[in-house]
């Protein structure tokens, strides 16, 4: 990022050498846009066939369930209210587009998402349930693609064996080829971002420097809110006397979510902390976590609504509630299918961009600070499916917990 900054601050706008640094920037958008359509298919119906099918999804599989769409819920409302109030994309009065070097005219872009707004609450619902799924697919109707992808994943869990262990190996063995995808792509990110930012501070200037951090500043205020105030209300709530506690009982896995920006690989390290240092017996940890960290995302919802937000802004739309709405329920729900592997909210943001008619160009603006927010969020991530196991632990009757 800073090499880039710099280059692109020397060679300025005039210059031929701007088409290479927008096909780095262009194609690592591209990349990851390809990726989009399998991995939340695979990750889903993956997903769902093991909730479907688990032994425990009863009482305590609906007290996890409820928790994470509540606490997600909320995380996805903190980012809405402060993007709303402190207008990051928003620069002097004026929309930011141009400091961000966003290409897509303002016209054709407003064009595109009142035409999504103009759609009925019908058409939207009809919308979402494909006549033809390898088209959903072709034509980026991302939301029948998860459509079918829960019913698909419902279903398999209750065919029999042995098409149910095939199918569901088929569907995981697709899942971990498209996260070692996924993560591949992501290791060529140091380019992307070197020519997204090439480009922006060659056509802008550093004042582009300027929305970029406003938005790091909301979703890092955001992911403290959440952390330090929303949590510990709701596990005092279910009666931890001292909810920070919790803090120090995650720490190993905290800085491990923290460095790797992967919940999935901090996982064992929390299993053994909520074990040995929080007192949450193995039948509740074993259950809770791993789903949490399957589809548990509240951090992560937190970005994708936060940047789906700033780029409204940036492109001088005002999205109305209906649309805001829609932006709510889309992170909730993509931040339930998406990977936790690094940078997987990217792909959720292209979903969500989609479905209210802006253009994806706007994922390059968050690139800049994507690593450095995506550890910040993943940590989160972490947290919030630590302190969703303390609470069902607590109501399954379990005294002992960080105490």
């Amino acid at each position: 990022m800073a090499i880039g900054a710099i280059v692109g601050w020397f060679v300025g706008p005039e210059t031929k050498i701007l088409g290479f640094f927008d096909f780095l920037g262009t194609a690592f958008i591209n990349l990851l846009k390809m990726v989009v359509v399998p991995l939340i298919s695979a990750s889903i119906i993956t997903g769902v066939a093991s909730v479907g099918s688990g032994r425990d999804l009863g009482r305590l599989g609906v007290k996890t369930l409820a928790f994470y769409v509540f606490t997600t819920l909320l995380s996805v409302l903190i980012a809405l209210a402060l993007v709303d109030f402190i207008k990051p994309g928003i620069v002097n009065g004026a929309p930011a587009r141009s400091l961000l070097a966003l290409e897509a005219s303002s016209d054709i872009v407003n064009s595109s998402v009142q035409q999504k707004a103009s759609v009925t609450v019908t058409d939207t619902l009809l919308g979402i349930i494909p006549t033809n799924i390898i088209q959903a697919a072709g034509s980026n109707n991302l939301l029948g693609v998860m459509f079918f992808s829960v019913l698909f994943g419902f279903f398999l869990a209750r065919i029999e064996l042995p098409y149910r262990q095939n199918v569901l190996d088929l569907a995981q063995g697709i899942f971990r080829i498209m996260m070692r995808m996924t993560i591949f792509i992501m290791s060529l990110a140091p380019l992307g971002i070197f020519g997204l930012t090439a480009k922006v501070v060659a056509k802008s200037g550093i004042h582009a420097a300027g929305p970029i951090l406003t938005f790091g500043a909301c979703v890092v205020a955001g992911i403290l809110i959440y952390a330090l105030i929303a949590i510990p209300v709701l596990l005092r709530l279910a009666g931890i006397r001292n909810p920070y506690r919790l803090f120090s009982a995650m720490s190993p896995a905290l800085l491990t979510a923290f460095s790797t920006a992967s919940s999935a690989a901090a996982l064992p390290l929390s299993l053994e902390s909520l074990e040995k240092r929080a007192n949450v017996s193995e039948r509740i940890a074993s259950f809770v976590m791993p789903l949490g960290t399957s589809i548990n995302h509240a951090g992560s919802a937190l970005y994708e609504c936060a940047g789906a937000m700033f780029i409204a802004q940036a492109y001088g739309l005002h999205l109305t509630f209906a649309q805001q709405f829609t932006v709510v329920i889309l992170a909730l729900l993509t931040s339930m299918g998406v990977a936790g592997i690094p940078a997987a909210s990217l792909v959720a943001i292209a979903v969500i961009l989609s479905a209210v008619g802006l253009p994806p160009e706007g994922i390059g603006a968050l690139l800049v600070l994507d690593r450095l927010l995506d550890m910040a969020r993943t940590a989160i991530n972490v947290f919030a499916d630590a302190a969703c196991t303390v609470i069902v632990a607590r109501l399954e009757g379990e005294k002992s917990v960080l105490e």
